[in-house]
């Protein structure tokens, strides 16, 4: 069974295959810097071909671009037809060899036709344990604030595929983290963002495994 729950003081044994790998992220992406240092550090058996963002003014760009790997922007609003900015998406990936694609706190809904190209080869990590607090609008602030507000004392982090709706796609691992009663919002998302960067690139060397099987 893919889905795993992780102990994050243990570790994957994994094969010496590489993959490019495609980071699409919205903001300052940090989750891209943990899965950057991940590869530095040789525990990701990736090469990040590519970061991009639907922002031109996002700091993960600019702080991709001071590691030295090439950048693009996705915005929707620069193409008057949907399908010309979902050609235009392909090209660029084709462009960077790109074998797979993780979000990094991507705000924005990846085209159906991409979504159904890369099949099972797009990577999101959400912060929650889903199927709870998943859907629309569900990201950021607004899932701290609605795992506080419903009395749940754990929440955690789920790295999963990324399919036609938001959050449901089949669930790669998923990690722990504890809610107090004390918490606010804000102090939960610091300590949930904690696991999500000890967690992501397990996740993504897992469907690496499994892949290269």
């Amino acid at each position: 069974m893919f889905r795993k729950m992780v102990n994050l003081t243990g570790q994957f044994k994994h094969s010496k295959m590489t993959i490019n790998l495609a980071i699409l992220l919205s903001g300052r992406g940090s989750n891209f810097v943990a899965l950057y240092s991940a590869v530095q550090r040789g525990d990701l058996q990736a090469k990040i071909t590519l970061v991009a963002s639907n922002s031109e003014d996002a700091i993960g760009l600019k702080t991709a671009r001071e590691f030295g790997i090439p950048t693009a922007v996705f915005e929707r609003k620069r193409f008057s037809q949907g399908s010309d900015y979902s050609d235009y998406m392909f090209k660029i990936l084709a462009e960077h060899n790109v074998d797979a694609i993780a979000l990094a706190g991507y705000l924005k809904k990846i085209p159906p036709v991409v979504v159904r190209h890369y099949r099972n080869r797009i990577l999101n990590i959400h912060p929650a344990l889903l199927p709870k607090f998943g859907g629309k609008g569900m990201y950021g602030i607004n899932v701290h604030r609605a795992v506080i507000e419903s009395g749940e004392n754990e929440t955690g982090v789920t790295i999963h595929f990324v399919n036609e709706e938001y959050d449901e796609g089949k669930i790669i691992l998923q990690a722990k983290a504890p809610v107090y009663p004390e918490d606010t919002p804000e102090v939960l998302a610091a300590r949930v963002l904690k696991v999500e960067h000890n967690t992501y690139w397990r996740g993504v060397q897992k469907y690496i495994d499994e892949r290269n099987k």
